[in-house]
């Protein structure tokens, strides 16, 4: 099993669109293994966004980031990256597939709704970021075995 992060961003929350967002990834077949609501201090968004620091952006994404609460949560599954990065659709709401979570939602590519670990050694790093391990629950639904084949295959 694959997990990764996703941030719903301030925007997620100002519009509502919480619920129908973790339902997508829930009717996917992904697990929720941990959730909190925080409002991100300065620091830990500038960390996490460490990448893009000198970029043209990211003074303007780190304000929208600290701008309202968060929700973060990690998710779990099968190839969790890959399937929630398809599920999201491309950067910008306007360019992004009808069907997906930002072609359905988003006109914007800073605002667009929710941020996704982009590979393993990210997500791990961003899970540790953000979560103790206490704090991510394992477990099994009645339902995984009719989801996807323990092999992935």
């Amino acid at each position: 099993m694959e997990r990764t992060l996703i941030i719903l961003k301030p925007d997620t929350l100002h519009r509502n669109l919480v619920g129908r967002i973790l339902t997508r990834f829930e009717d996917k077949g992904l697990r929720i293994t941990a959730l909190r609501m925080q409002w991100s201090s300065r620091e830990q968004v500038e960390r996490h966004y460490e990448v893009h620091r000198g970029k043209p952006f990211y003074d303007g994404l780190v304000e929208f980031m600290t701008a309202g609460p968060v929700i973060l949560a990690v998710l779990e599954g099968p190839q969790a990256i890959t399937v929630v990065r398809n599920l999201l659709g491309a950067t910008d709401g306007r360019k992004a597939a009808p069907g997906t979570i930002r072609g359905d939602f988003g006109l914007d590519q800073r605002m667009n709704l929710v941020h996704a670990s982009d590979g393993p050694e990210t997500a791990k790093t961003e899970i540790e970021l953000f979560f103790r391990p206490d704090e991510i629950v394992t477990y099994e639904r009645a339902t995984d075995r009719w989801v996807a084949r323990p092999d992935g295959k």
